[in-house]
């Protein structure tokens, strides 16, 4: 198929490779052309605005940082949009800006599918995401080459942004799990532990999880070469504790995860992994 690949950072980048790697003919265009420029050796065409982007697609996948970047690509996008293609909105936005996005969609005459992913980088490299998606029945053959190049496993959840609201609630779990891990690892650190031994007497029973280990050793190693950076995981901490509010709900430990992420990023950790969340904890 004719794909335009509107994005490439952490994320775009790996999926509009594995597209390219599929045997489909794939365009790329990202604000900073230089990041999107390695993926011409990888076999895609390298646009200078989104409308030279999407010029002709079939598919017009969205993977950029928030609804605001999304909606101003689209709309950067349109004059050269056709009008069969289908957009696919990878992007974490919230559900408000997800609303705002299918009735863009519907301005424009577009079929949407709302399809946010879980996985960082390396499941994007390897192809492994898991591809939550919603949107009309009649377009769902139609794109799934699409998620069998990028993922491993597609799970259709209804409607158009119904994906949105299970993407925020999964997040709300991962956001829980790497604050746990890293005030785990900092009391054990600041008690006169080695933090090894706390991953040691977990593992393999029923508090371990492979998330925990990874992301304990990371800290424990000071690793943080960014897989998924704190600021992208504030941001979607404040999309959770937004879909919170709509729900009506209390979600405790979601707003105290914003708040731990906001500090690492005030004592200037935010473009590292999120696991760097874990000098909130701390002085430095």
């Amino acid at each position: 198929m004719d794909i335009a690949v509107l994005g490439t950072g952490l994320m775009g980048a790996p999926i509009a490779a594995n597209l390219a790697a599929a045997g489909h003919a794939v365009r790329v265009w990202n604000r900073t052309r230089e990041k999107a420029e390695p993926l011409a050796a990888k076999g895609a065409t390298v646009a200078d605005t989104p409308a030279a982007a999407v010029e002709g697609a079939e598919i017009v996948l969205t993977v950029l940082n928030d609804g605001a970047a999304v909606t101003s690509t689209i709309q950067a996008a349109a004059e050269s949009l056709p009008h069969d293609a289908v957009w696919v909105q990878l992007s974490t936005v919230g559900i408000s800006a997800t609303e705002d996005h299918i009735a863009l969609a519907r301005s424009l005459g577009l079929e949407f599918v709302d399809a946010p992913v879980l996985g960082s980088t390396k499941p994007a490299a390897d192809g492994t995401l898991v591809v939550l998606a919603s949107g009309a029945q009649e377009v769902r053959d139609w794109v799934q080459p699409v998620f069998d190049a990028i993922g491993s496993r597609t799970l259709w959840v209804g409607e158009a942004g119904a994906s949105t609201k299970l993407k925020l609630v999964a997040n709300s779990w991962v956001l829980a799990l790497t604050a746990a891990v890293g005030e785990a690892v900092s009391l054990a650190e600041e008690s006169g532990l080695d933090p090894k031994l706390f991953l040691e007497a977990v593992s393999g029973g029923a508090m371990d999880t492979p998330y925990l280990q990874m992301k304990g050793n990371a800290i424990i190693e000071r690793s943080f070469e960014p897989a998924f950076t704190v600021r992208n995981a504030l941001k979607d901490a404040l999309l959770v504790n937004e879909a919170a509010v709509r729900a009506g709900v209390q979600l405790d430990v979601a707003q105290a995860a914003a708040a731990r992420l906001n500090r690492a990023v005030t004592h200037g950790h935010g473009d590292e992994d999120m696991a760097a969340a874990y000098y909130a904890s701390r002085s430095e």
